[in-house]
């Protein structure tokens, strides 16, 4: 099974603190490298994740609050200095395109790279990305100013070839492919050999979704059913749940809630109030509702 890691970059909230960055992880997967949210420092964090900024395909921004995208002008930067080329495409709510252009129109005059901001409508559940590995879709949050979520999906791969019956039967390695799609093998005696004989099942598809700053959304959980890891804002403990309503956020109850319907294979949480000085806090709440509820922290890496 190809490797699909998540990196956490950041996983604080807007007021700065000396335990956490602002928002931002990276999806690592068959080669390449996803960014979402690019807070403050997520150049300087990036690299201490060890994975060569040349790998970074594009990013996803989920709404425009300095702690999920003050950081994007000087990673754009960094990568330009670091002999960028190819083209970099920057997903982002669609209200930020004119100061985009403005921005790299100012600050980027000498960059060699092209830089494109593809607007998002985020009051759409919609694929944006798409390439043969996995698609990007986003999901409609409810936060102080326009906000989504995005789900990486991981596209069906090809079933396992059973090496010691294609060996068996002298199959040639020309025909390995056509097996992998779906074919049966017929011998020099006529005799169809099954295609359930040659192959083992594929793994099953992974997905990871990433729902930012948003209040408690009570049918948030068919969004995002089934995927095999969440991660969901988890700003406040209930004791606070009505500072969350007032800020647009969510206890770590309401996100827990959220994994629980959805039946998700694990829940990490994130984005924790500067009020905290402890996290278990916030863990022992969700664990109560979901019990694969799992605090992420910087420099975490988690396999999905």
């Amino acid at each position: 099974m190809e490797p699909f890691k998540i990196h956490i970059l950041g996983c604080g909230s807007a007021l700065p603190t000396l335990k956490h960055n602002a928002s931002s992880q990276l999806i690592e997967m068959r080669g390449k490298c996803y960014m979402i949210d690019c807070g403050e420092g997520a150049q300087m964090q990036f690299r201490r994740s060890h994975i060569h900024f040349s790998k970074l395909n594009a990013i996803f921004i989920t709404h425009m609050h300095g702690d999920h995208c003050f950081g994007l002008m000087g990673l754009l930067s960094t990568l330009g200095m670091l002999g960028r080329t190819s083209k970099l495409r920057v997903y982002a709510p669609k209200d930020y395109a004119t100061l985009f252009k403005q921005q790299i129109e100012f600050f980027m005059q000498t960059m060699e790279y092209e830089m494109e901001m593809i607007p998002v409508d985020t009051e759409k559940q919609q694929i944006i990305y798409e390439d043969h590995s996995l698609s990007v879709e986003t999901v409609p949050l409810k936060h102080r100013l326009p906000c989504c979520g995005y789900i990486f999906r991981e596209k069906p791969t090809l079933p396992h070839i059973k090496r010691d019956m294609i060996d068996y039967y002298g199959i040639p390695i020309s025909q390995i492919n056509n097996i992998k799609n779906g074919a049966d093998w017929t011998n020099e005696e006529d005799e169809v050999i099954p295609n359930a004989r040659l192959v083992t099942p594929a793994d099953p598809p992974r997905s990871y979704a990433y729902m930012s700053d948003t209040r408690y959304i009570p049918n948030l959980w068919e969004k995002v059913k089934g995927v095999t890891v969440l991660y969901h804002e988890s700003t406040y403990t209930s004791e606070q749940e009505d500072r969350a309503k007032i800020y647009n956020h969510s206890t770590a109850k309401q996100a827990a809630m959220v994994a629980k319907a959805a039946g998700v294979g694990k829940l990490l949480l994130g984005h924790y109030s500067a009020r905290y000085n402890d996290e278990t806090v916030l863990l022992k709440e969700a664990k109560e509702v979901f019990e694969e509820s799992y605090l992420t922290n910087e420099g975490m890496v988690i396999s999905v």
